[in-house]
């Protein structure tokens, strides 16, 4: 901190300015030259809501452009989707004086039941880091600070305020941190929010490993940490852990305690000096010039980013893109009441609206055709309207082609709680099969936050075009995809299982009684299909589109240490420009820990002209082949083969070359507790002790194997190994001197050949 700038400050009023001034401005101390700043919501649209409302999104806000929010842009694989909401978000953020847009937010989607997956990227941490990156950079390059969020392990809505997420180190390192270490070390976001919940039974707010350790000494982060908005408990504890800014306004409180702690000596005032610095950092950012924002040039950016994130599932024939000149029945509620954004905190007011049904008459109409519409099912109903389903059925053998709009209501999916099923209502399901049953070529578009089963009614449709949640200009770009003006060009972020068992989490989400256990470990979504071989009904990384690309050649070189160079051909062999995701995969059974059968460790979007070929290079280094290491508290690329894929998706490789990795050789510590295959392994002593320790043991290898002969005994499978070298001692009547552990790594062979000769 400044001395110049606040050396006449009290300690009093440096405390005040570490919370609130009220729901979303800091407090200022005007005659020390320090204003406030001013946060709000959301991710893909303002909730501004001035110096009143509220953070659950419970009443008005004024009104701003609602972008796709992440659960679409997560399947646009394509950081240049993310990052152009940024900066149109930080262009209505300069125009409303807002300072923090609060956003992206890049918790991983540990179950498809989570209430808030519409607010997240993926299942994947790298697909999420890489979008949630490029989302910061459009905001802070554009002046607007950015608010990465929920640090961590906020991967439910169920008693979200105090669950304890029980994880263990290794899953956290490697699914639930690395997208918010790529985003901190990459893109440098001004503030990161801490969750409401619990790691490991201590909040995340006064979590010192977590804001301290990790977030700013591993990783370096040197912006604010600010806490969700009542997620502080103890405001003593969460300073002294590495919180900075307490939101919103607790009535003083909070800075009343921290004082008569300084008074006590239980904290320093340097703690509260570096927060203070820290906050004053983002206070003195650069000046912005604010800009009248152009909504109508906002709406188009809104609705030309909608086709990249949409993912054909389906489209037999092809159905899609329909042809001109044709009558079209358009189906369902939500073709003209749209479902575009989910519920809660992001929610916005949005600056208007496109009506699918109104965008897909007016193209149909400009190419000769026709559009008939039948509601089908009430839209926020869960009993079926069966005269709306016969009108419906009725009107769809009269078509060509009939567009079914089904997904989940309103009220299904929010900030707040979880879902407890996949299912879409049932009185759209019997829609969908009956108009299936009496339309030529059924197409279904789906809207919705989280994943919905497809199962009963899937085969029985044509083509399947899967929307998420598009925003306001939803509805024009739905009717650009299915007239074929633009490409749906998304691949799924997350599997859409069969069924809800076959999804990792499933016996332990959302938990009992105050703890919810992470029991499947690193085997969160396609990691856990693939290695289970439990496929998808549609996996990870799968979509179609409208052009056709062929992958070929795929050359694979080691570079540096424990890195790879990779290349790969692409060609457009189809009749229209297309864009393609290429994937790439390692898979590897190296090491001493389970591993998924694959996991995907870079990826890009690529558009291709006709009979454009290109090659695309991705450069690995060593943390795409390593695990986290708990032993030694570290990444460790282990030594061995390594598959280097490309898929088309997660469950299916398209090209495959092998690359042998010299890794890691770790020195094992090793104790008296320590296992005699430990000691085996030890590339000092093992081999001399394995040699002699069998030698002694030969006499007795009948009977300590039973039945089975000694030439049995060896391998993995050797239950000497498995056997603590202090108890094997204890066994044979060996006992060790005082001191005696280093002996022992000495000169272990003679130590216990003197043992078993006692015994």
């Amino acid at each position: 901190m400044d001395n110049a700038e606040t050396g006449s400050l009290s300690r009093e009023e440096k405390v005040s300015l570490l919370s609130g001034q009220d729901l979303w401005r800091t407090k200022a101390l005007p005659a020390a030259g320090i204003r406030s700043i001013t946060l709000t919501d959301g991710p893909h649209g303002l909730r501004y809501q001035g110096e009143a409302g509220d953070h659950l999104g419970l009443t008005g806000s004024q009104p701003a452009t609602c972008f796709p929010p992440a659960v679409a842009v997560g399947s646009s694989w394509d950081p240049a989707v993310a990052r152009a909401i940024g900066a149109a978000l930080a262009a209505e953020a300069t125009a409303l004086g807002v300072d923090v847009v609060l956003g992206p937010g890049v918790n991983i989607k540990r179950s498809p039941l989570c209430g808030r997956n519409f607010e997240y990227y993926s299942e994947d941490p790298l697909l999420s880091g890489v979008l949630g990156a490029a989302h910061v950079r459009g905001l802070e390059d554009n002046g607007v600070g950015s608010s990465v969020k929920h640090f961590a392990a906020n991967n439910q809505e169920t008693d979200r305020m105090s669950v304890s997420a029980e994880v263990d180190e290794r899953t956290l390192r490697e699914i639930y941190l690395p997208a918010f270490e790529r985003v901190v070390t990459e893109a440098r976001p001004a503030t990161v929010m801490c969750a409401y919940n619990r790691l490991n039974g201590t909040f995340a707010a006064e979590h010192p490993w977590l804001l301290t350790r990790v977030l700013r000494e591993e990783w370096g982060f040197d912006g604010v940490v600010v806490s969700d908005w009542g997620a502080v408990h103890d405001r003593v504890a969460a300073l002294a852990a590495g919180l900075d800014l307490q939101m919103p306004y607790d009535g003083g409180a909070g800075d009343e305690a921290v004082v008569d702690a300084l008074r006590r000596g239980e904290i320093g005032d340097d703690t509260v000096d570096v927060a203070v610095g820290r906050l004053l950092r983002l206070v003195r950012r650069g000046e912005r010039t604010a800009a009248p924002v152009d909504w109508d040039a906002h709406h188009a950016l809104a609705r030309s980013l909608g086709p990249p994130c949409m993912v054909l599932l389906k489209n037999e024939g092809p159905v899609l893109p329909l042809r001109g000149g044709e009558t079209v029945a358009v189906v369902g509620a939500f073709a003209t009441r749209p479902r575009f954004q989910g519920g809660g905190s992001s929610k916005v007011a949005p600056a208007r609206v496109d009506v699918p049904l109104d965008e897909i008459t007016a193209a149909a109409v400009a190419r000769g055709g026709r559009v008939v519409h039948a509601p089908g099912f009430p839209a926020h109903a869960a009993e079926a309207d069966v005269a709306a389903r016969d009108e419906a059925v009725a009107l769809a053998g009269t078509a060509a082609v009939t567009v079914v709009f089904a997904g989940l209501p309103d009220g299904a999916e929010s900030e707040g709680y979880d879902r407890r099923s996949l299912e879409l209502p049932a009185a759209q399901v019997a829609l969908i099969r009956a108009v299936a049953a009496a339309a030529r070529r059924t197409v279904v578009v789906l809207a919705h936050g989280g994943v919905v089963s497809l199962e009963g009614w899937h085969e029985h449709v044509d083509a399947i075009l899967d929307t998420f949640l598009l925003g306001q200009a939803g509805g024009g770009a739905i009717a650009d995809v299915l007239f074929g003006v633009a490409e749906p060009s998304g691949r799924l972020a997350e599997s859409i299982p069969r069924r809800l068992r076959d999804t990792a989490a499933f016996l332990n989400f959302p938990g009992e009684l105050g703890s919810v256990r992470y029991g499947e470990g690193v085997m969160v979504g396609y990691r856990y299909h693939v290695t289970a071989q439990i496929p998808a009904r549609y996996p990870f990384g799968h979509g179609l589109g409208y052009g056709r690309v062929e992958t070929s050649d795929l050359r694979v070189q080691p570079a540096g240490a424990d890195g790879a160079h990779v290349e790969v051909d692409l060609r457009n062999v189809g009749d229209r420009e297309t864009s393609h995701v290429v994937q790439l995969y390692v898979a590897t059974q190296a090491g001493p820990v389970r591993r998924a059968s694959r996991e995907l460790r870079a990826f890009e979007k690529v558009r291709l002209a006709p009979g454009q070929t290109t090659t695309v290079t991705f450069d690995l280094d060593r943390r795409a082949f390593a695990y986290w290491d708990v032993r030694h508290g570290r990444w460790v690329v282990a030594a061995g083969d390594y598959g280097i894929q490309i898929g088309r998706d997660a469950q299916t490789v398209l090209l495959e070359q092998s690359l042998t990795l010299a890794g890691d050789h770790i020195v094992p510590v090793l104790s008296i507790d320590s296992l005699i295959g430990d000691w085996f392994s030890h590339p000092a002593v093992g081999p001399s002790m394995e040699k002699a320790l069998r030698t002694a043991l030969a006499p007795l290898a009948a009977d300590f194997a039973g039945t089975e002969p000694p030439e049995a005994l060896g391998g993995e499978a050797d239950p000497l190994r498995a056997i603590p070298l202090r108890q094997l001692l204890d066994l044979l009547g060996g006992a060790l001197p005082a001191g005696g552990l280093d002996e022992v790594r000495r000169i272990a062979v003679s130590h216990l050949a003197a043992a078993f000769a006692r015994a």
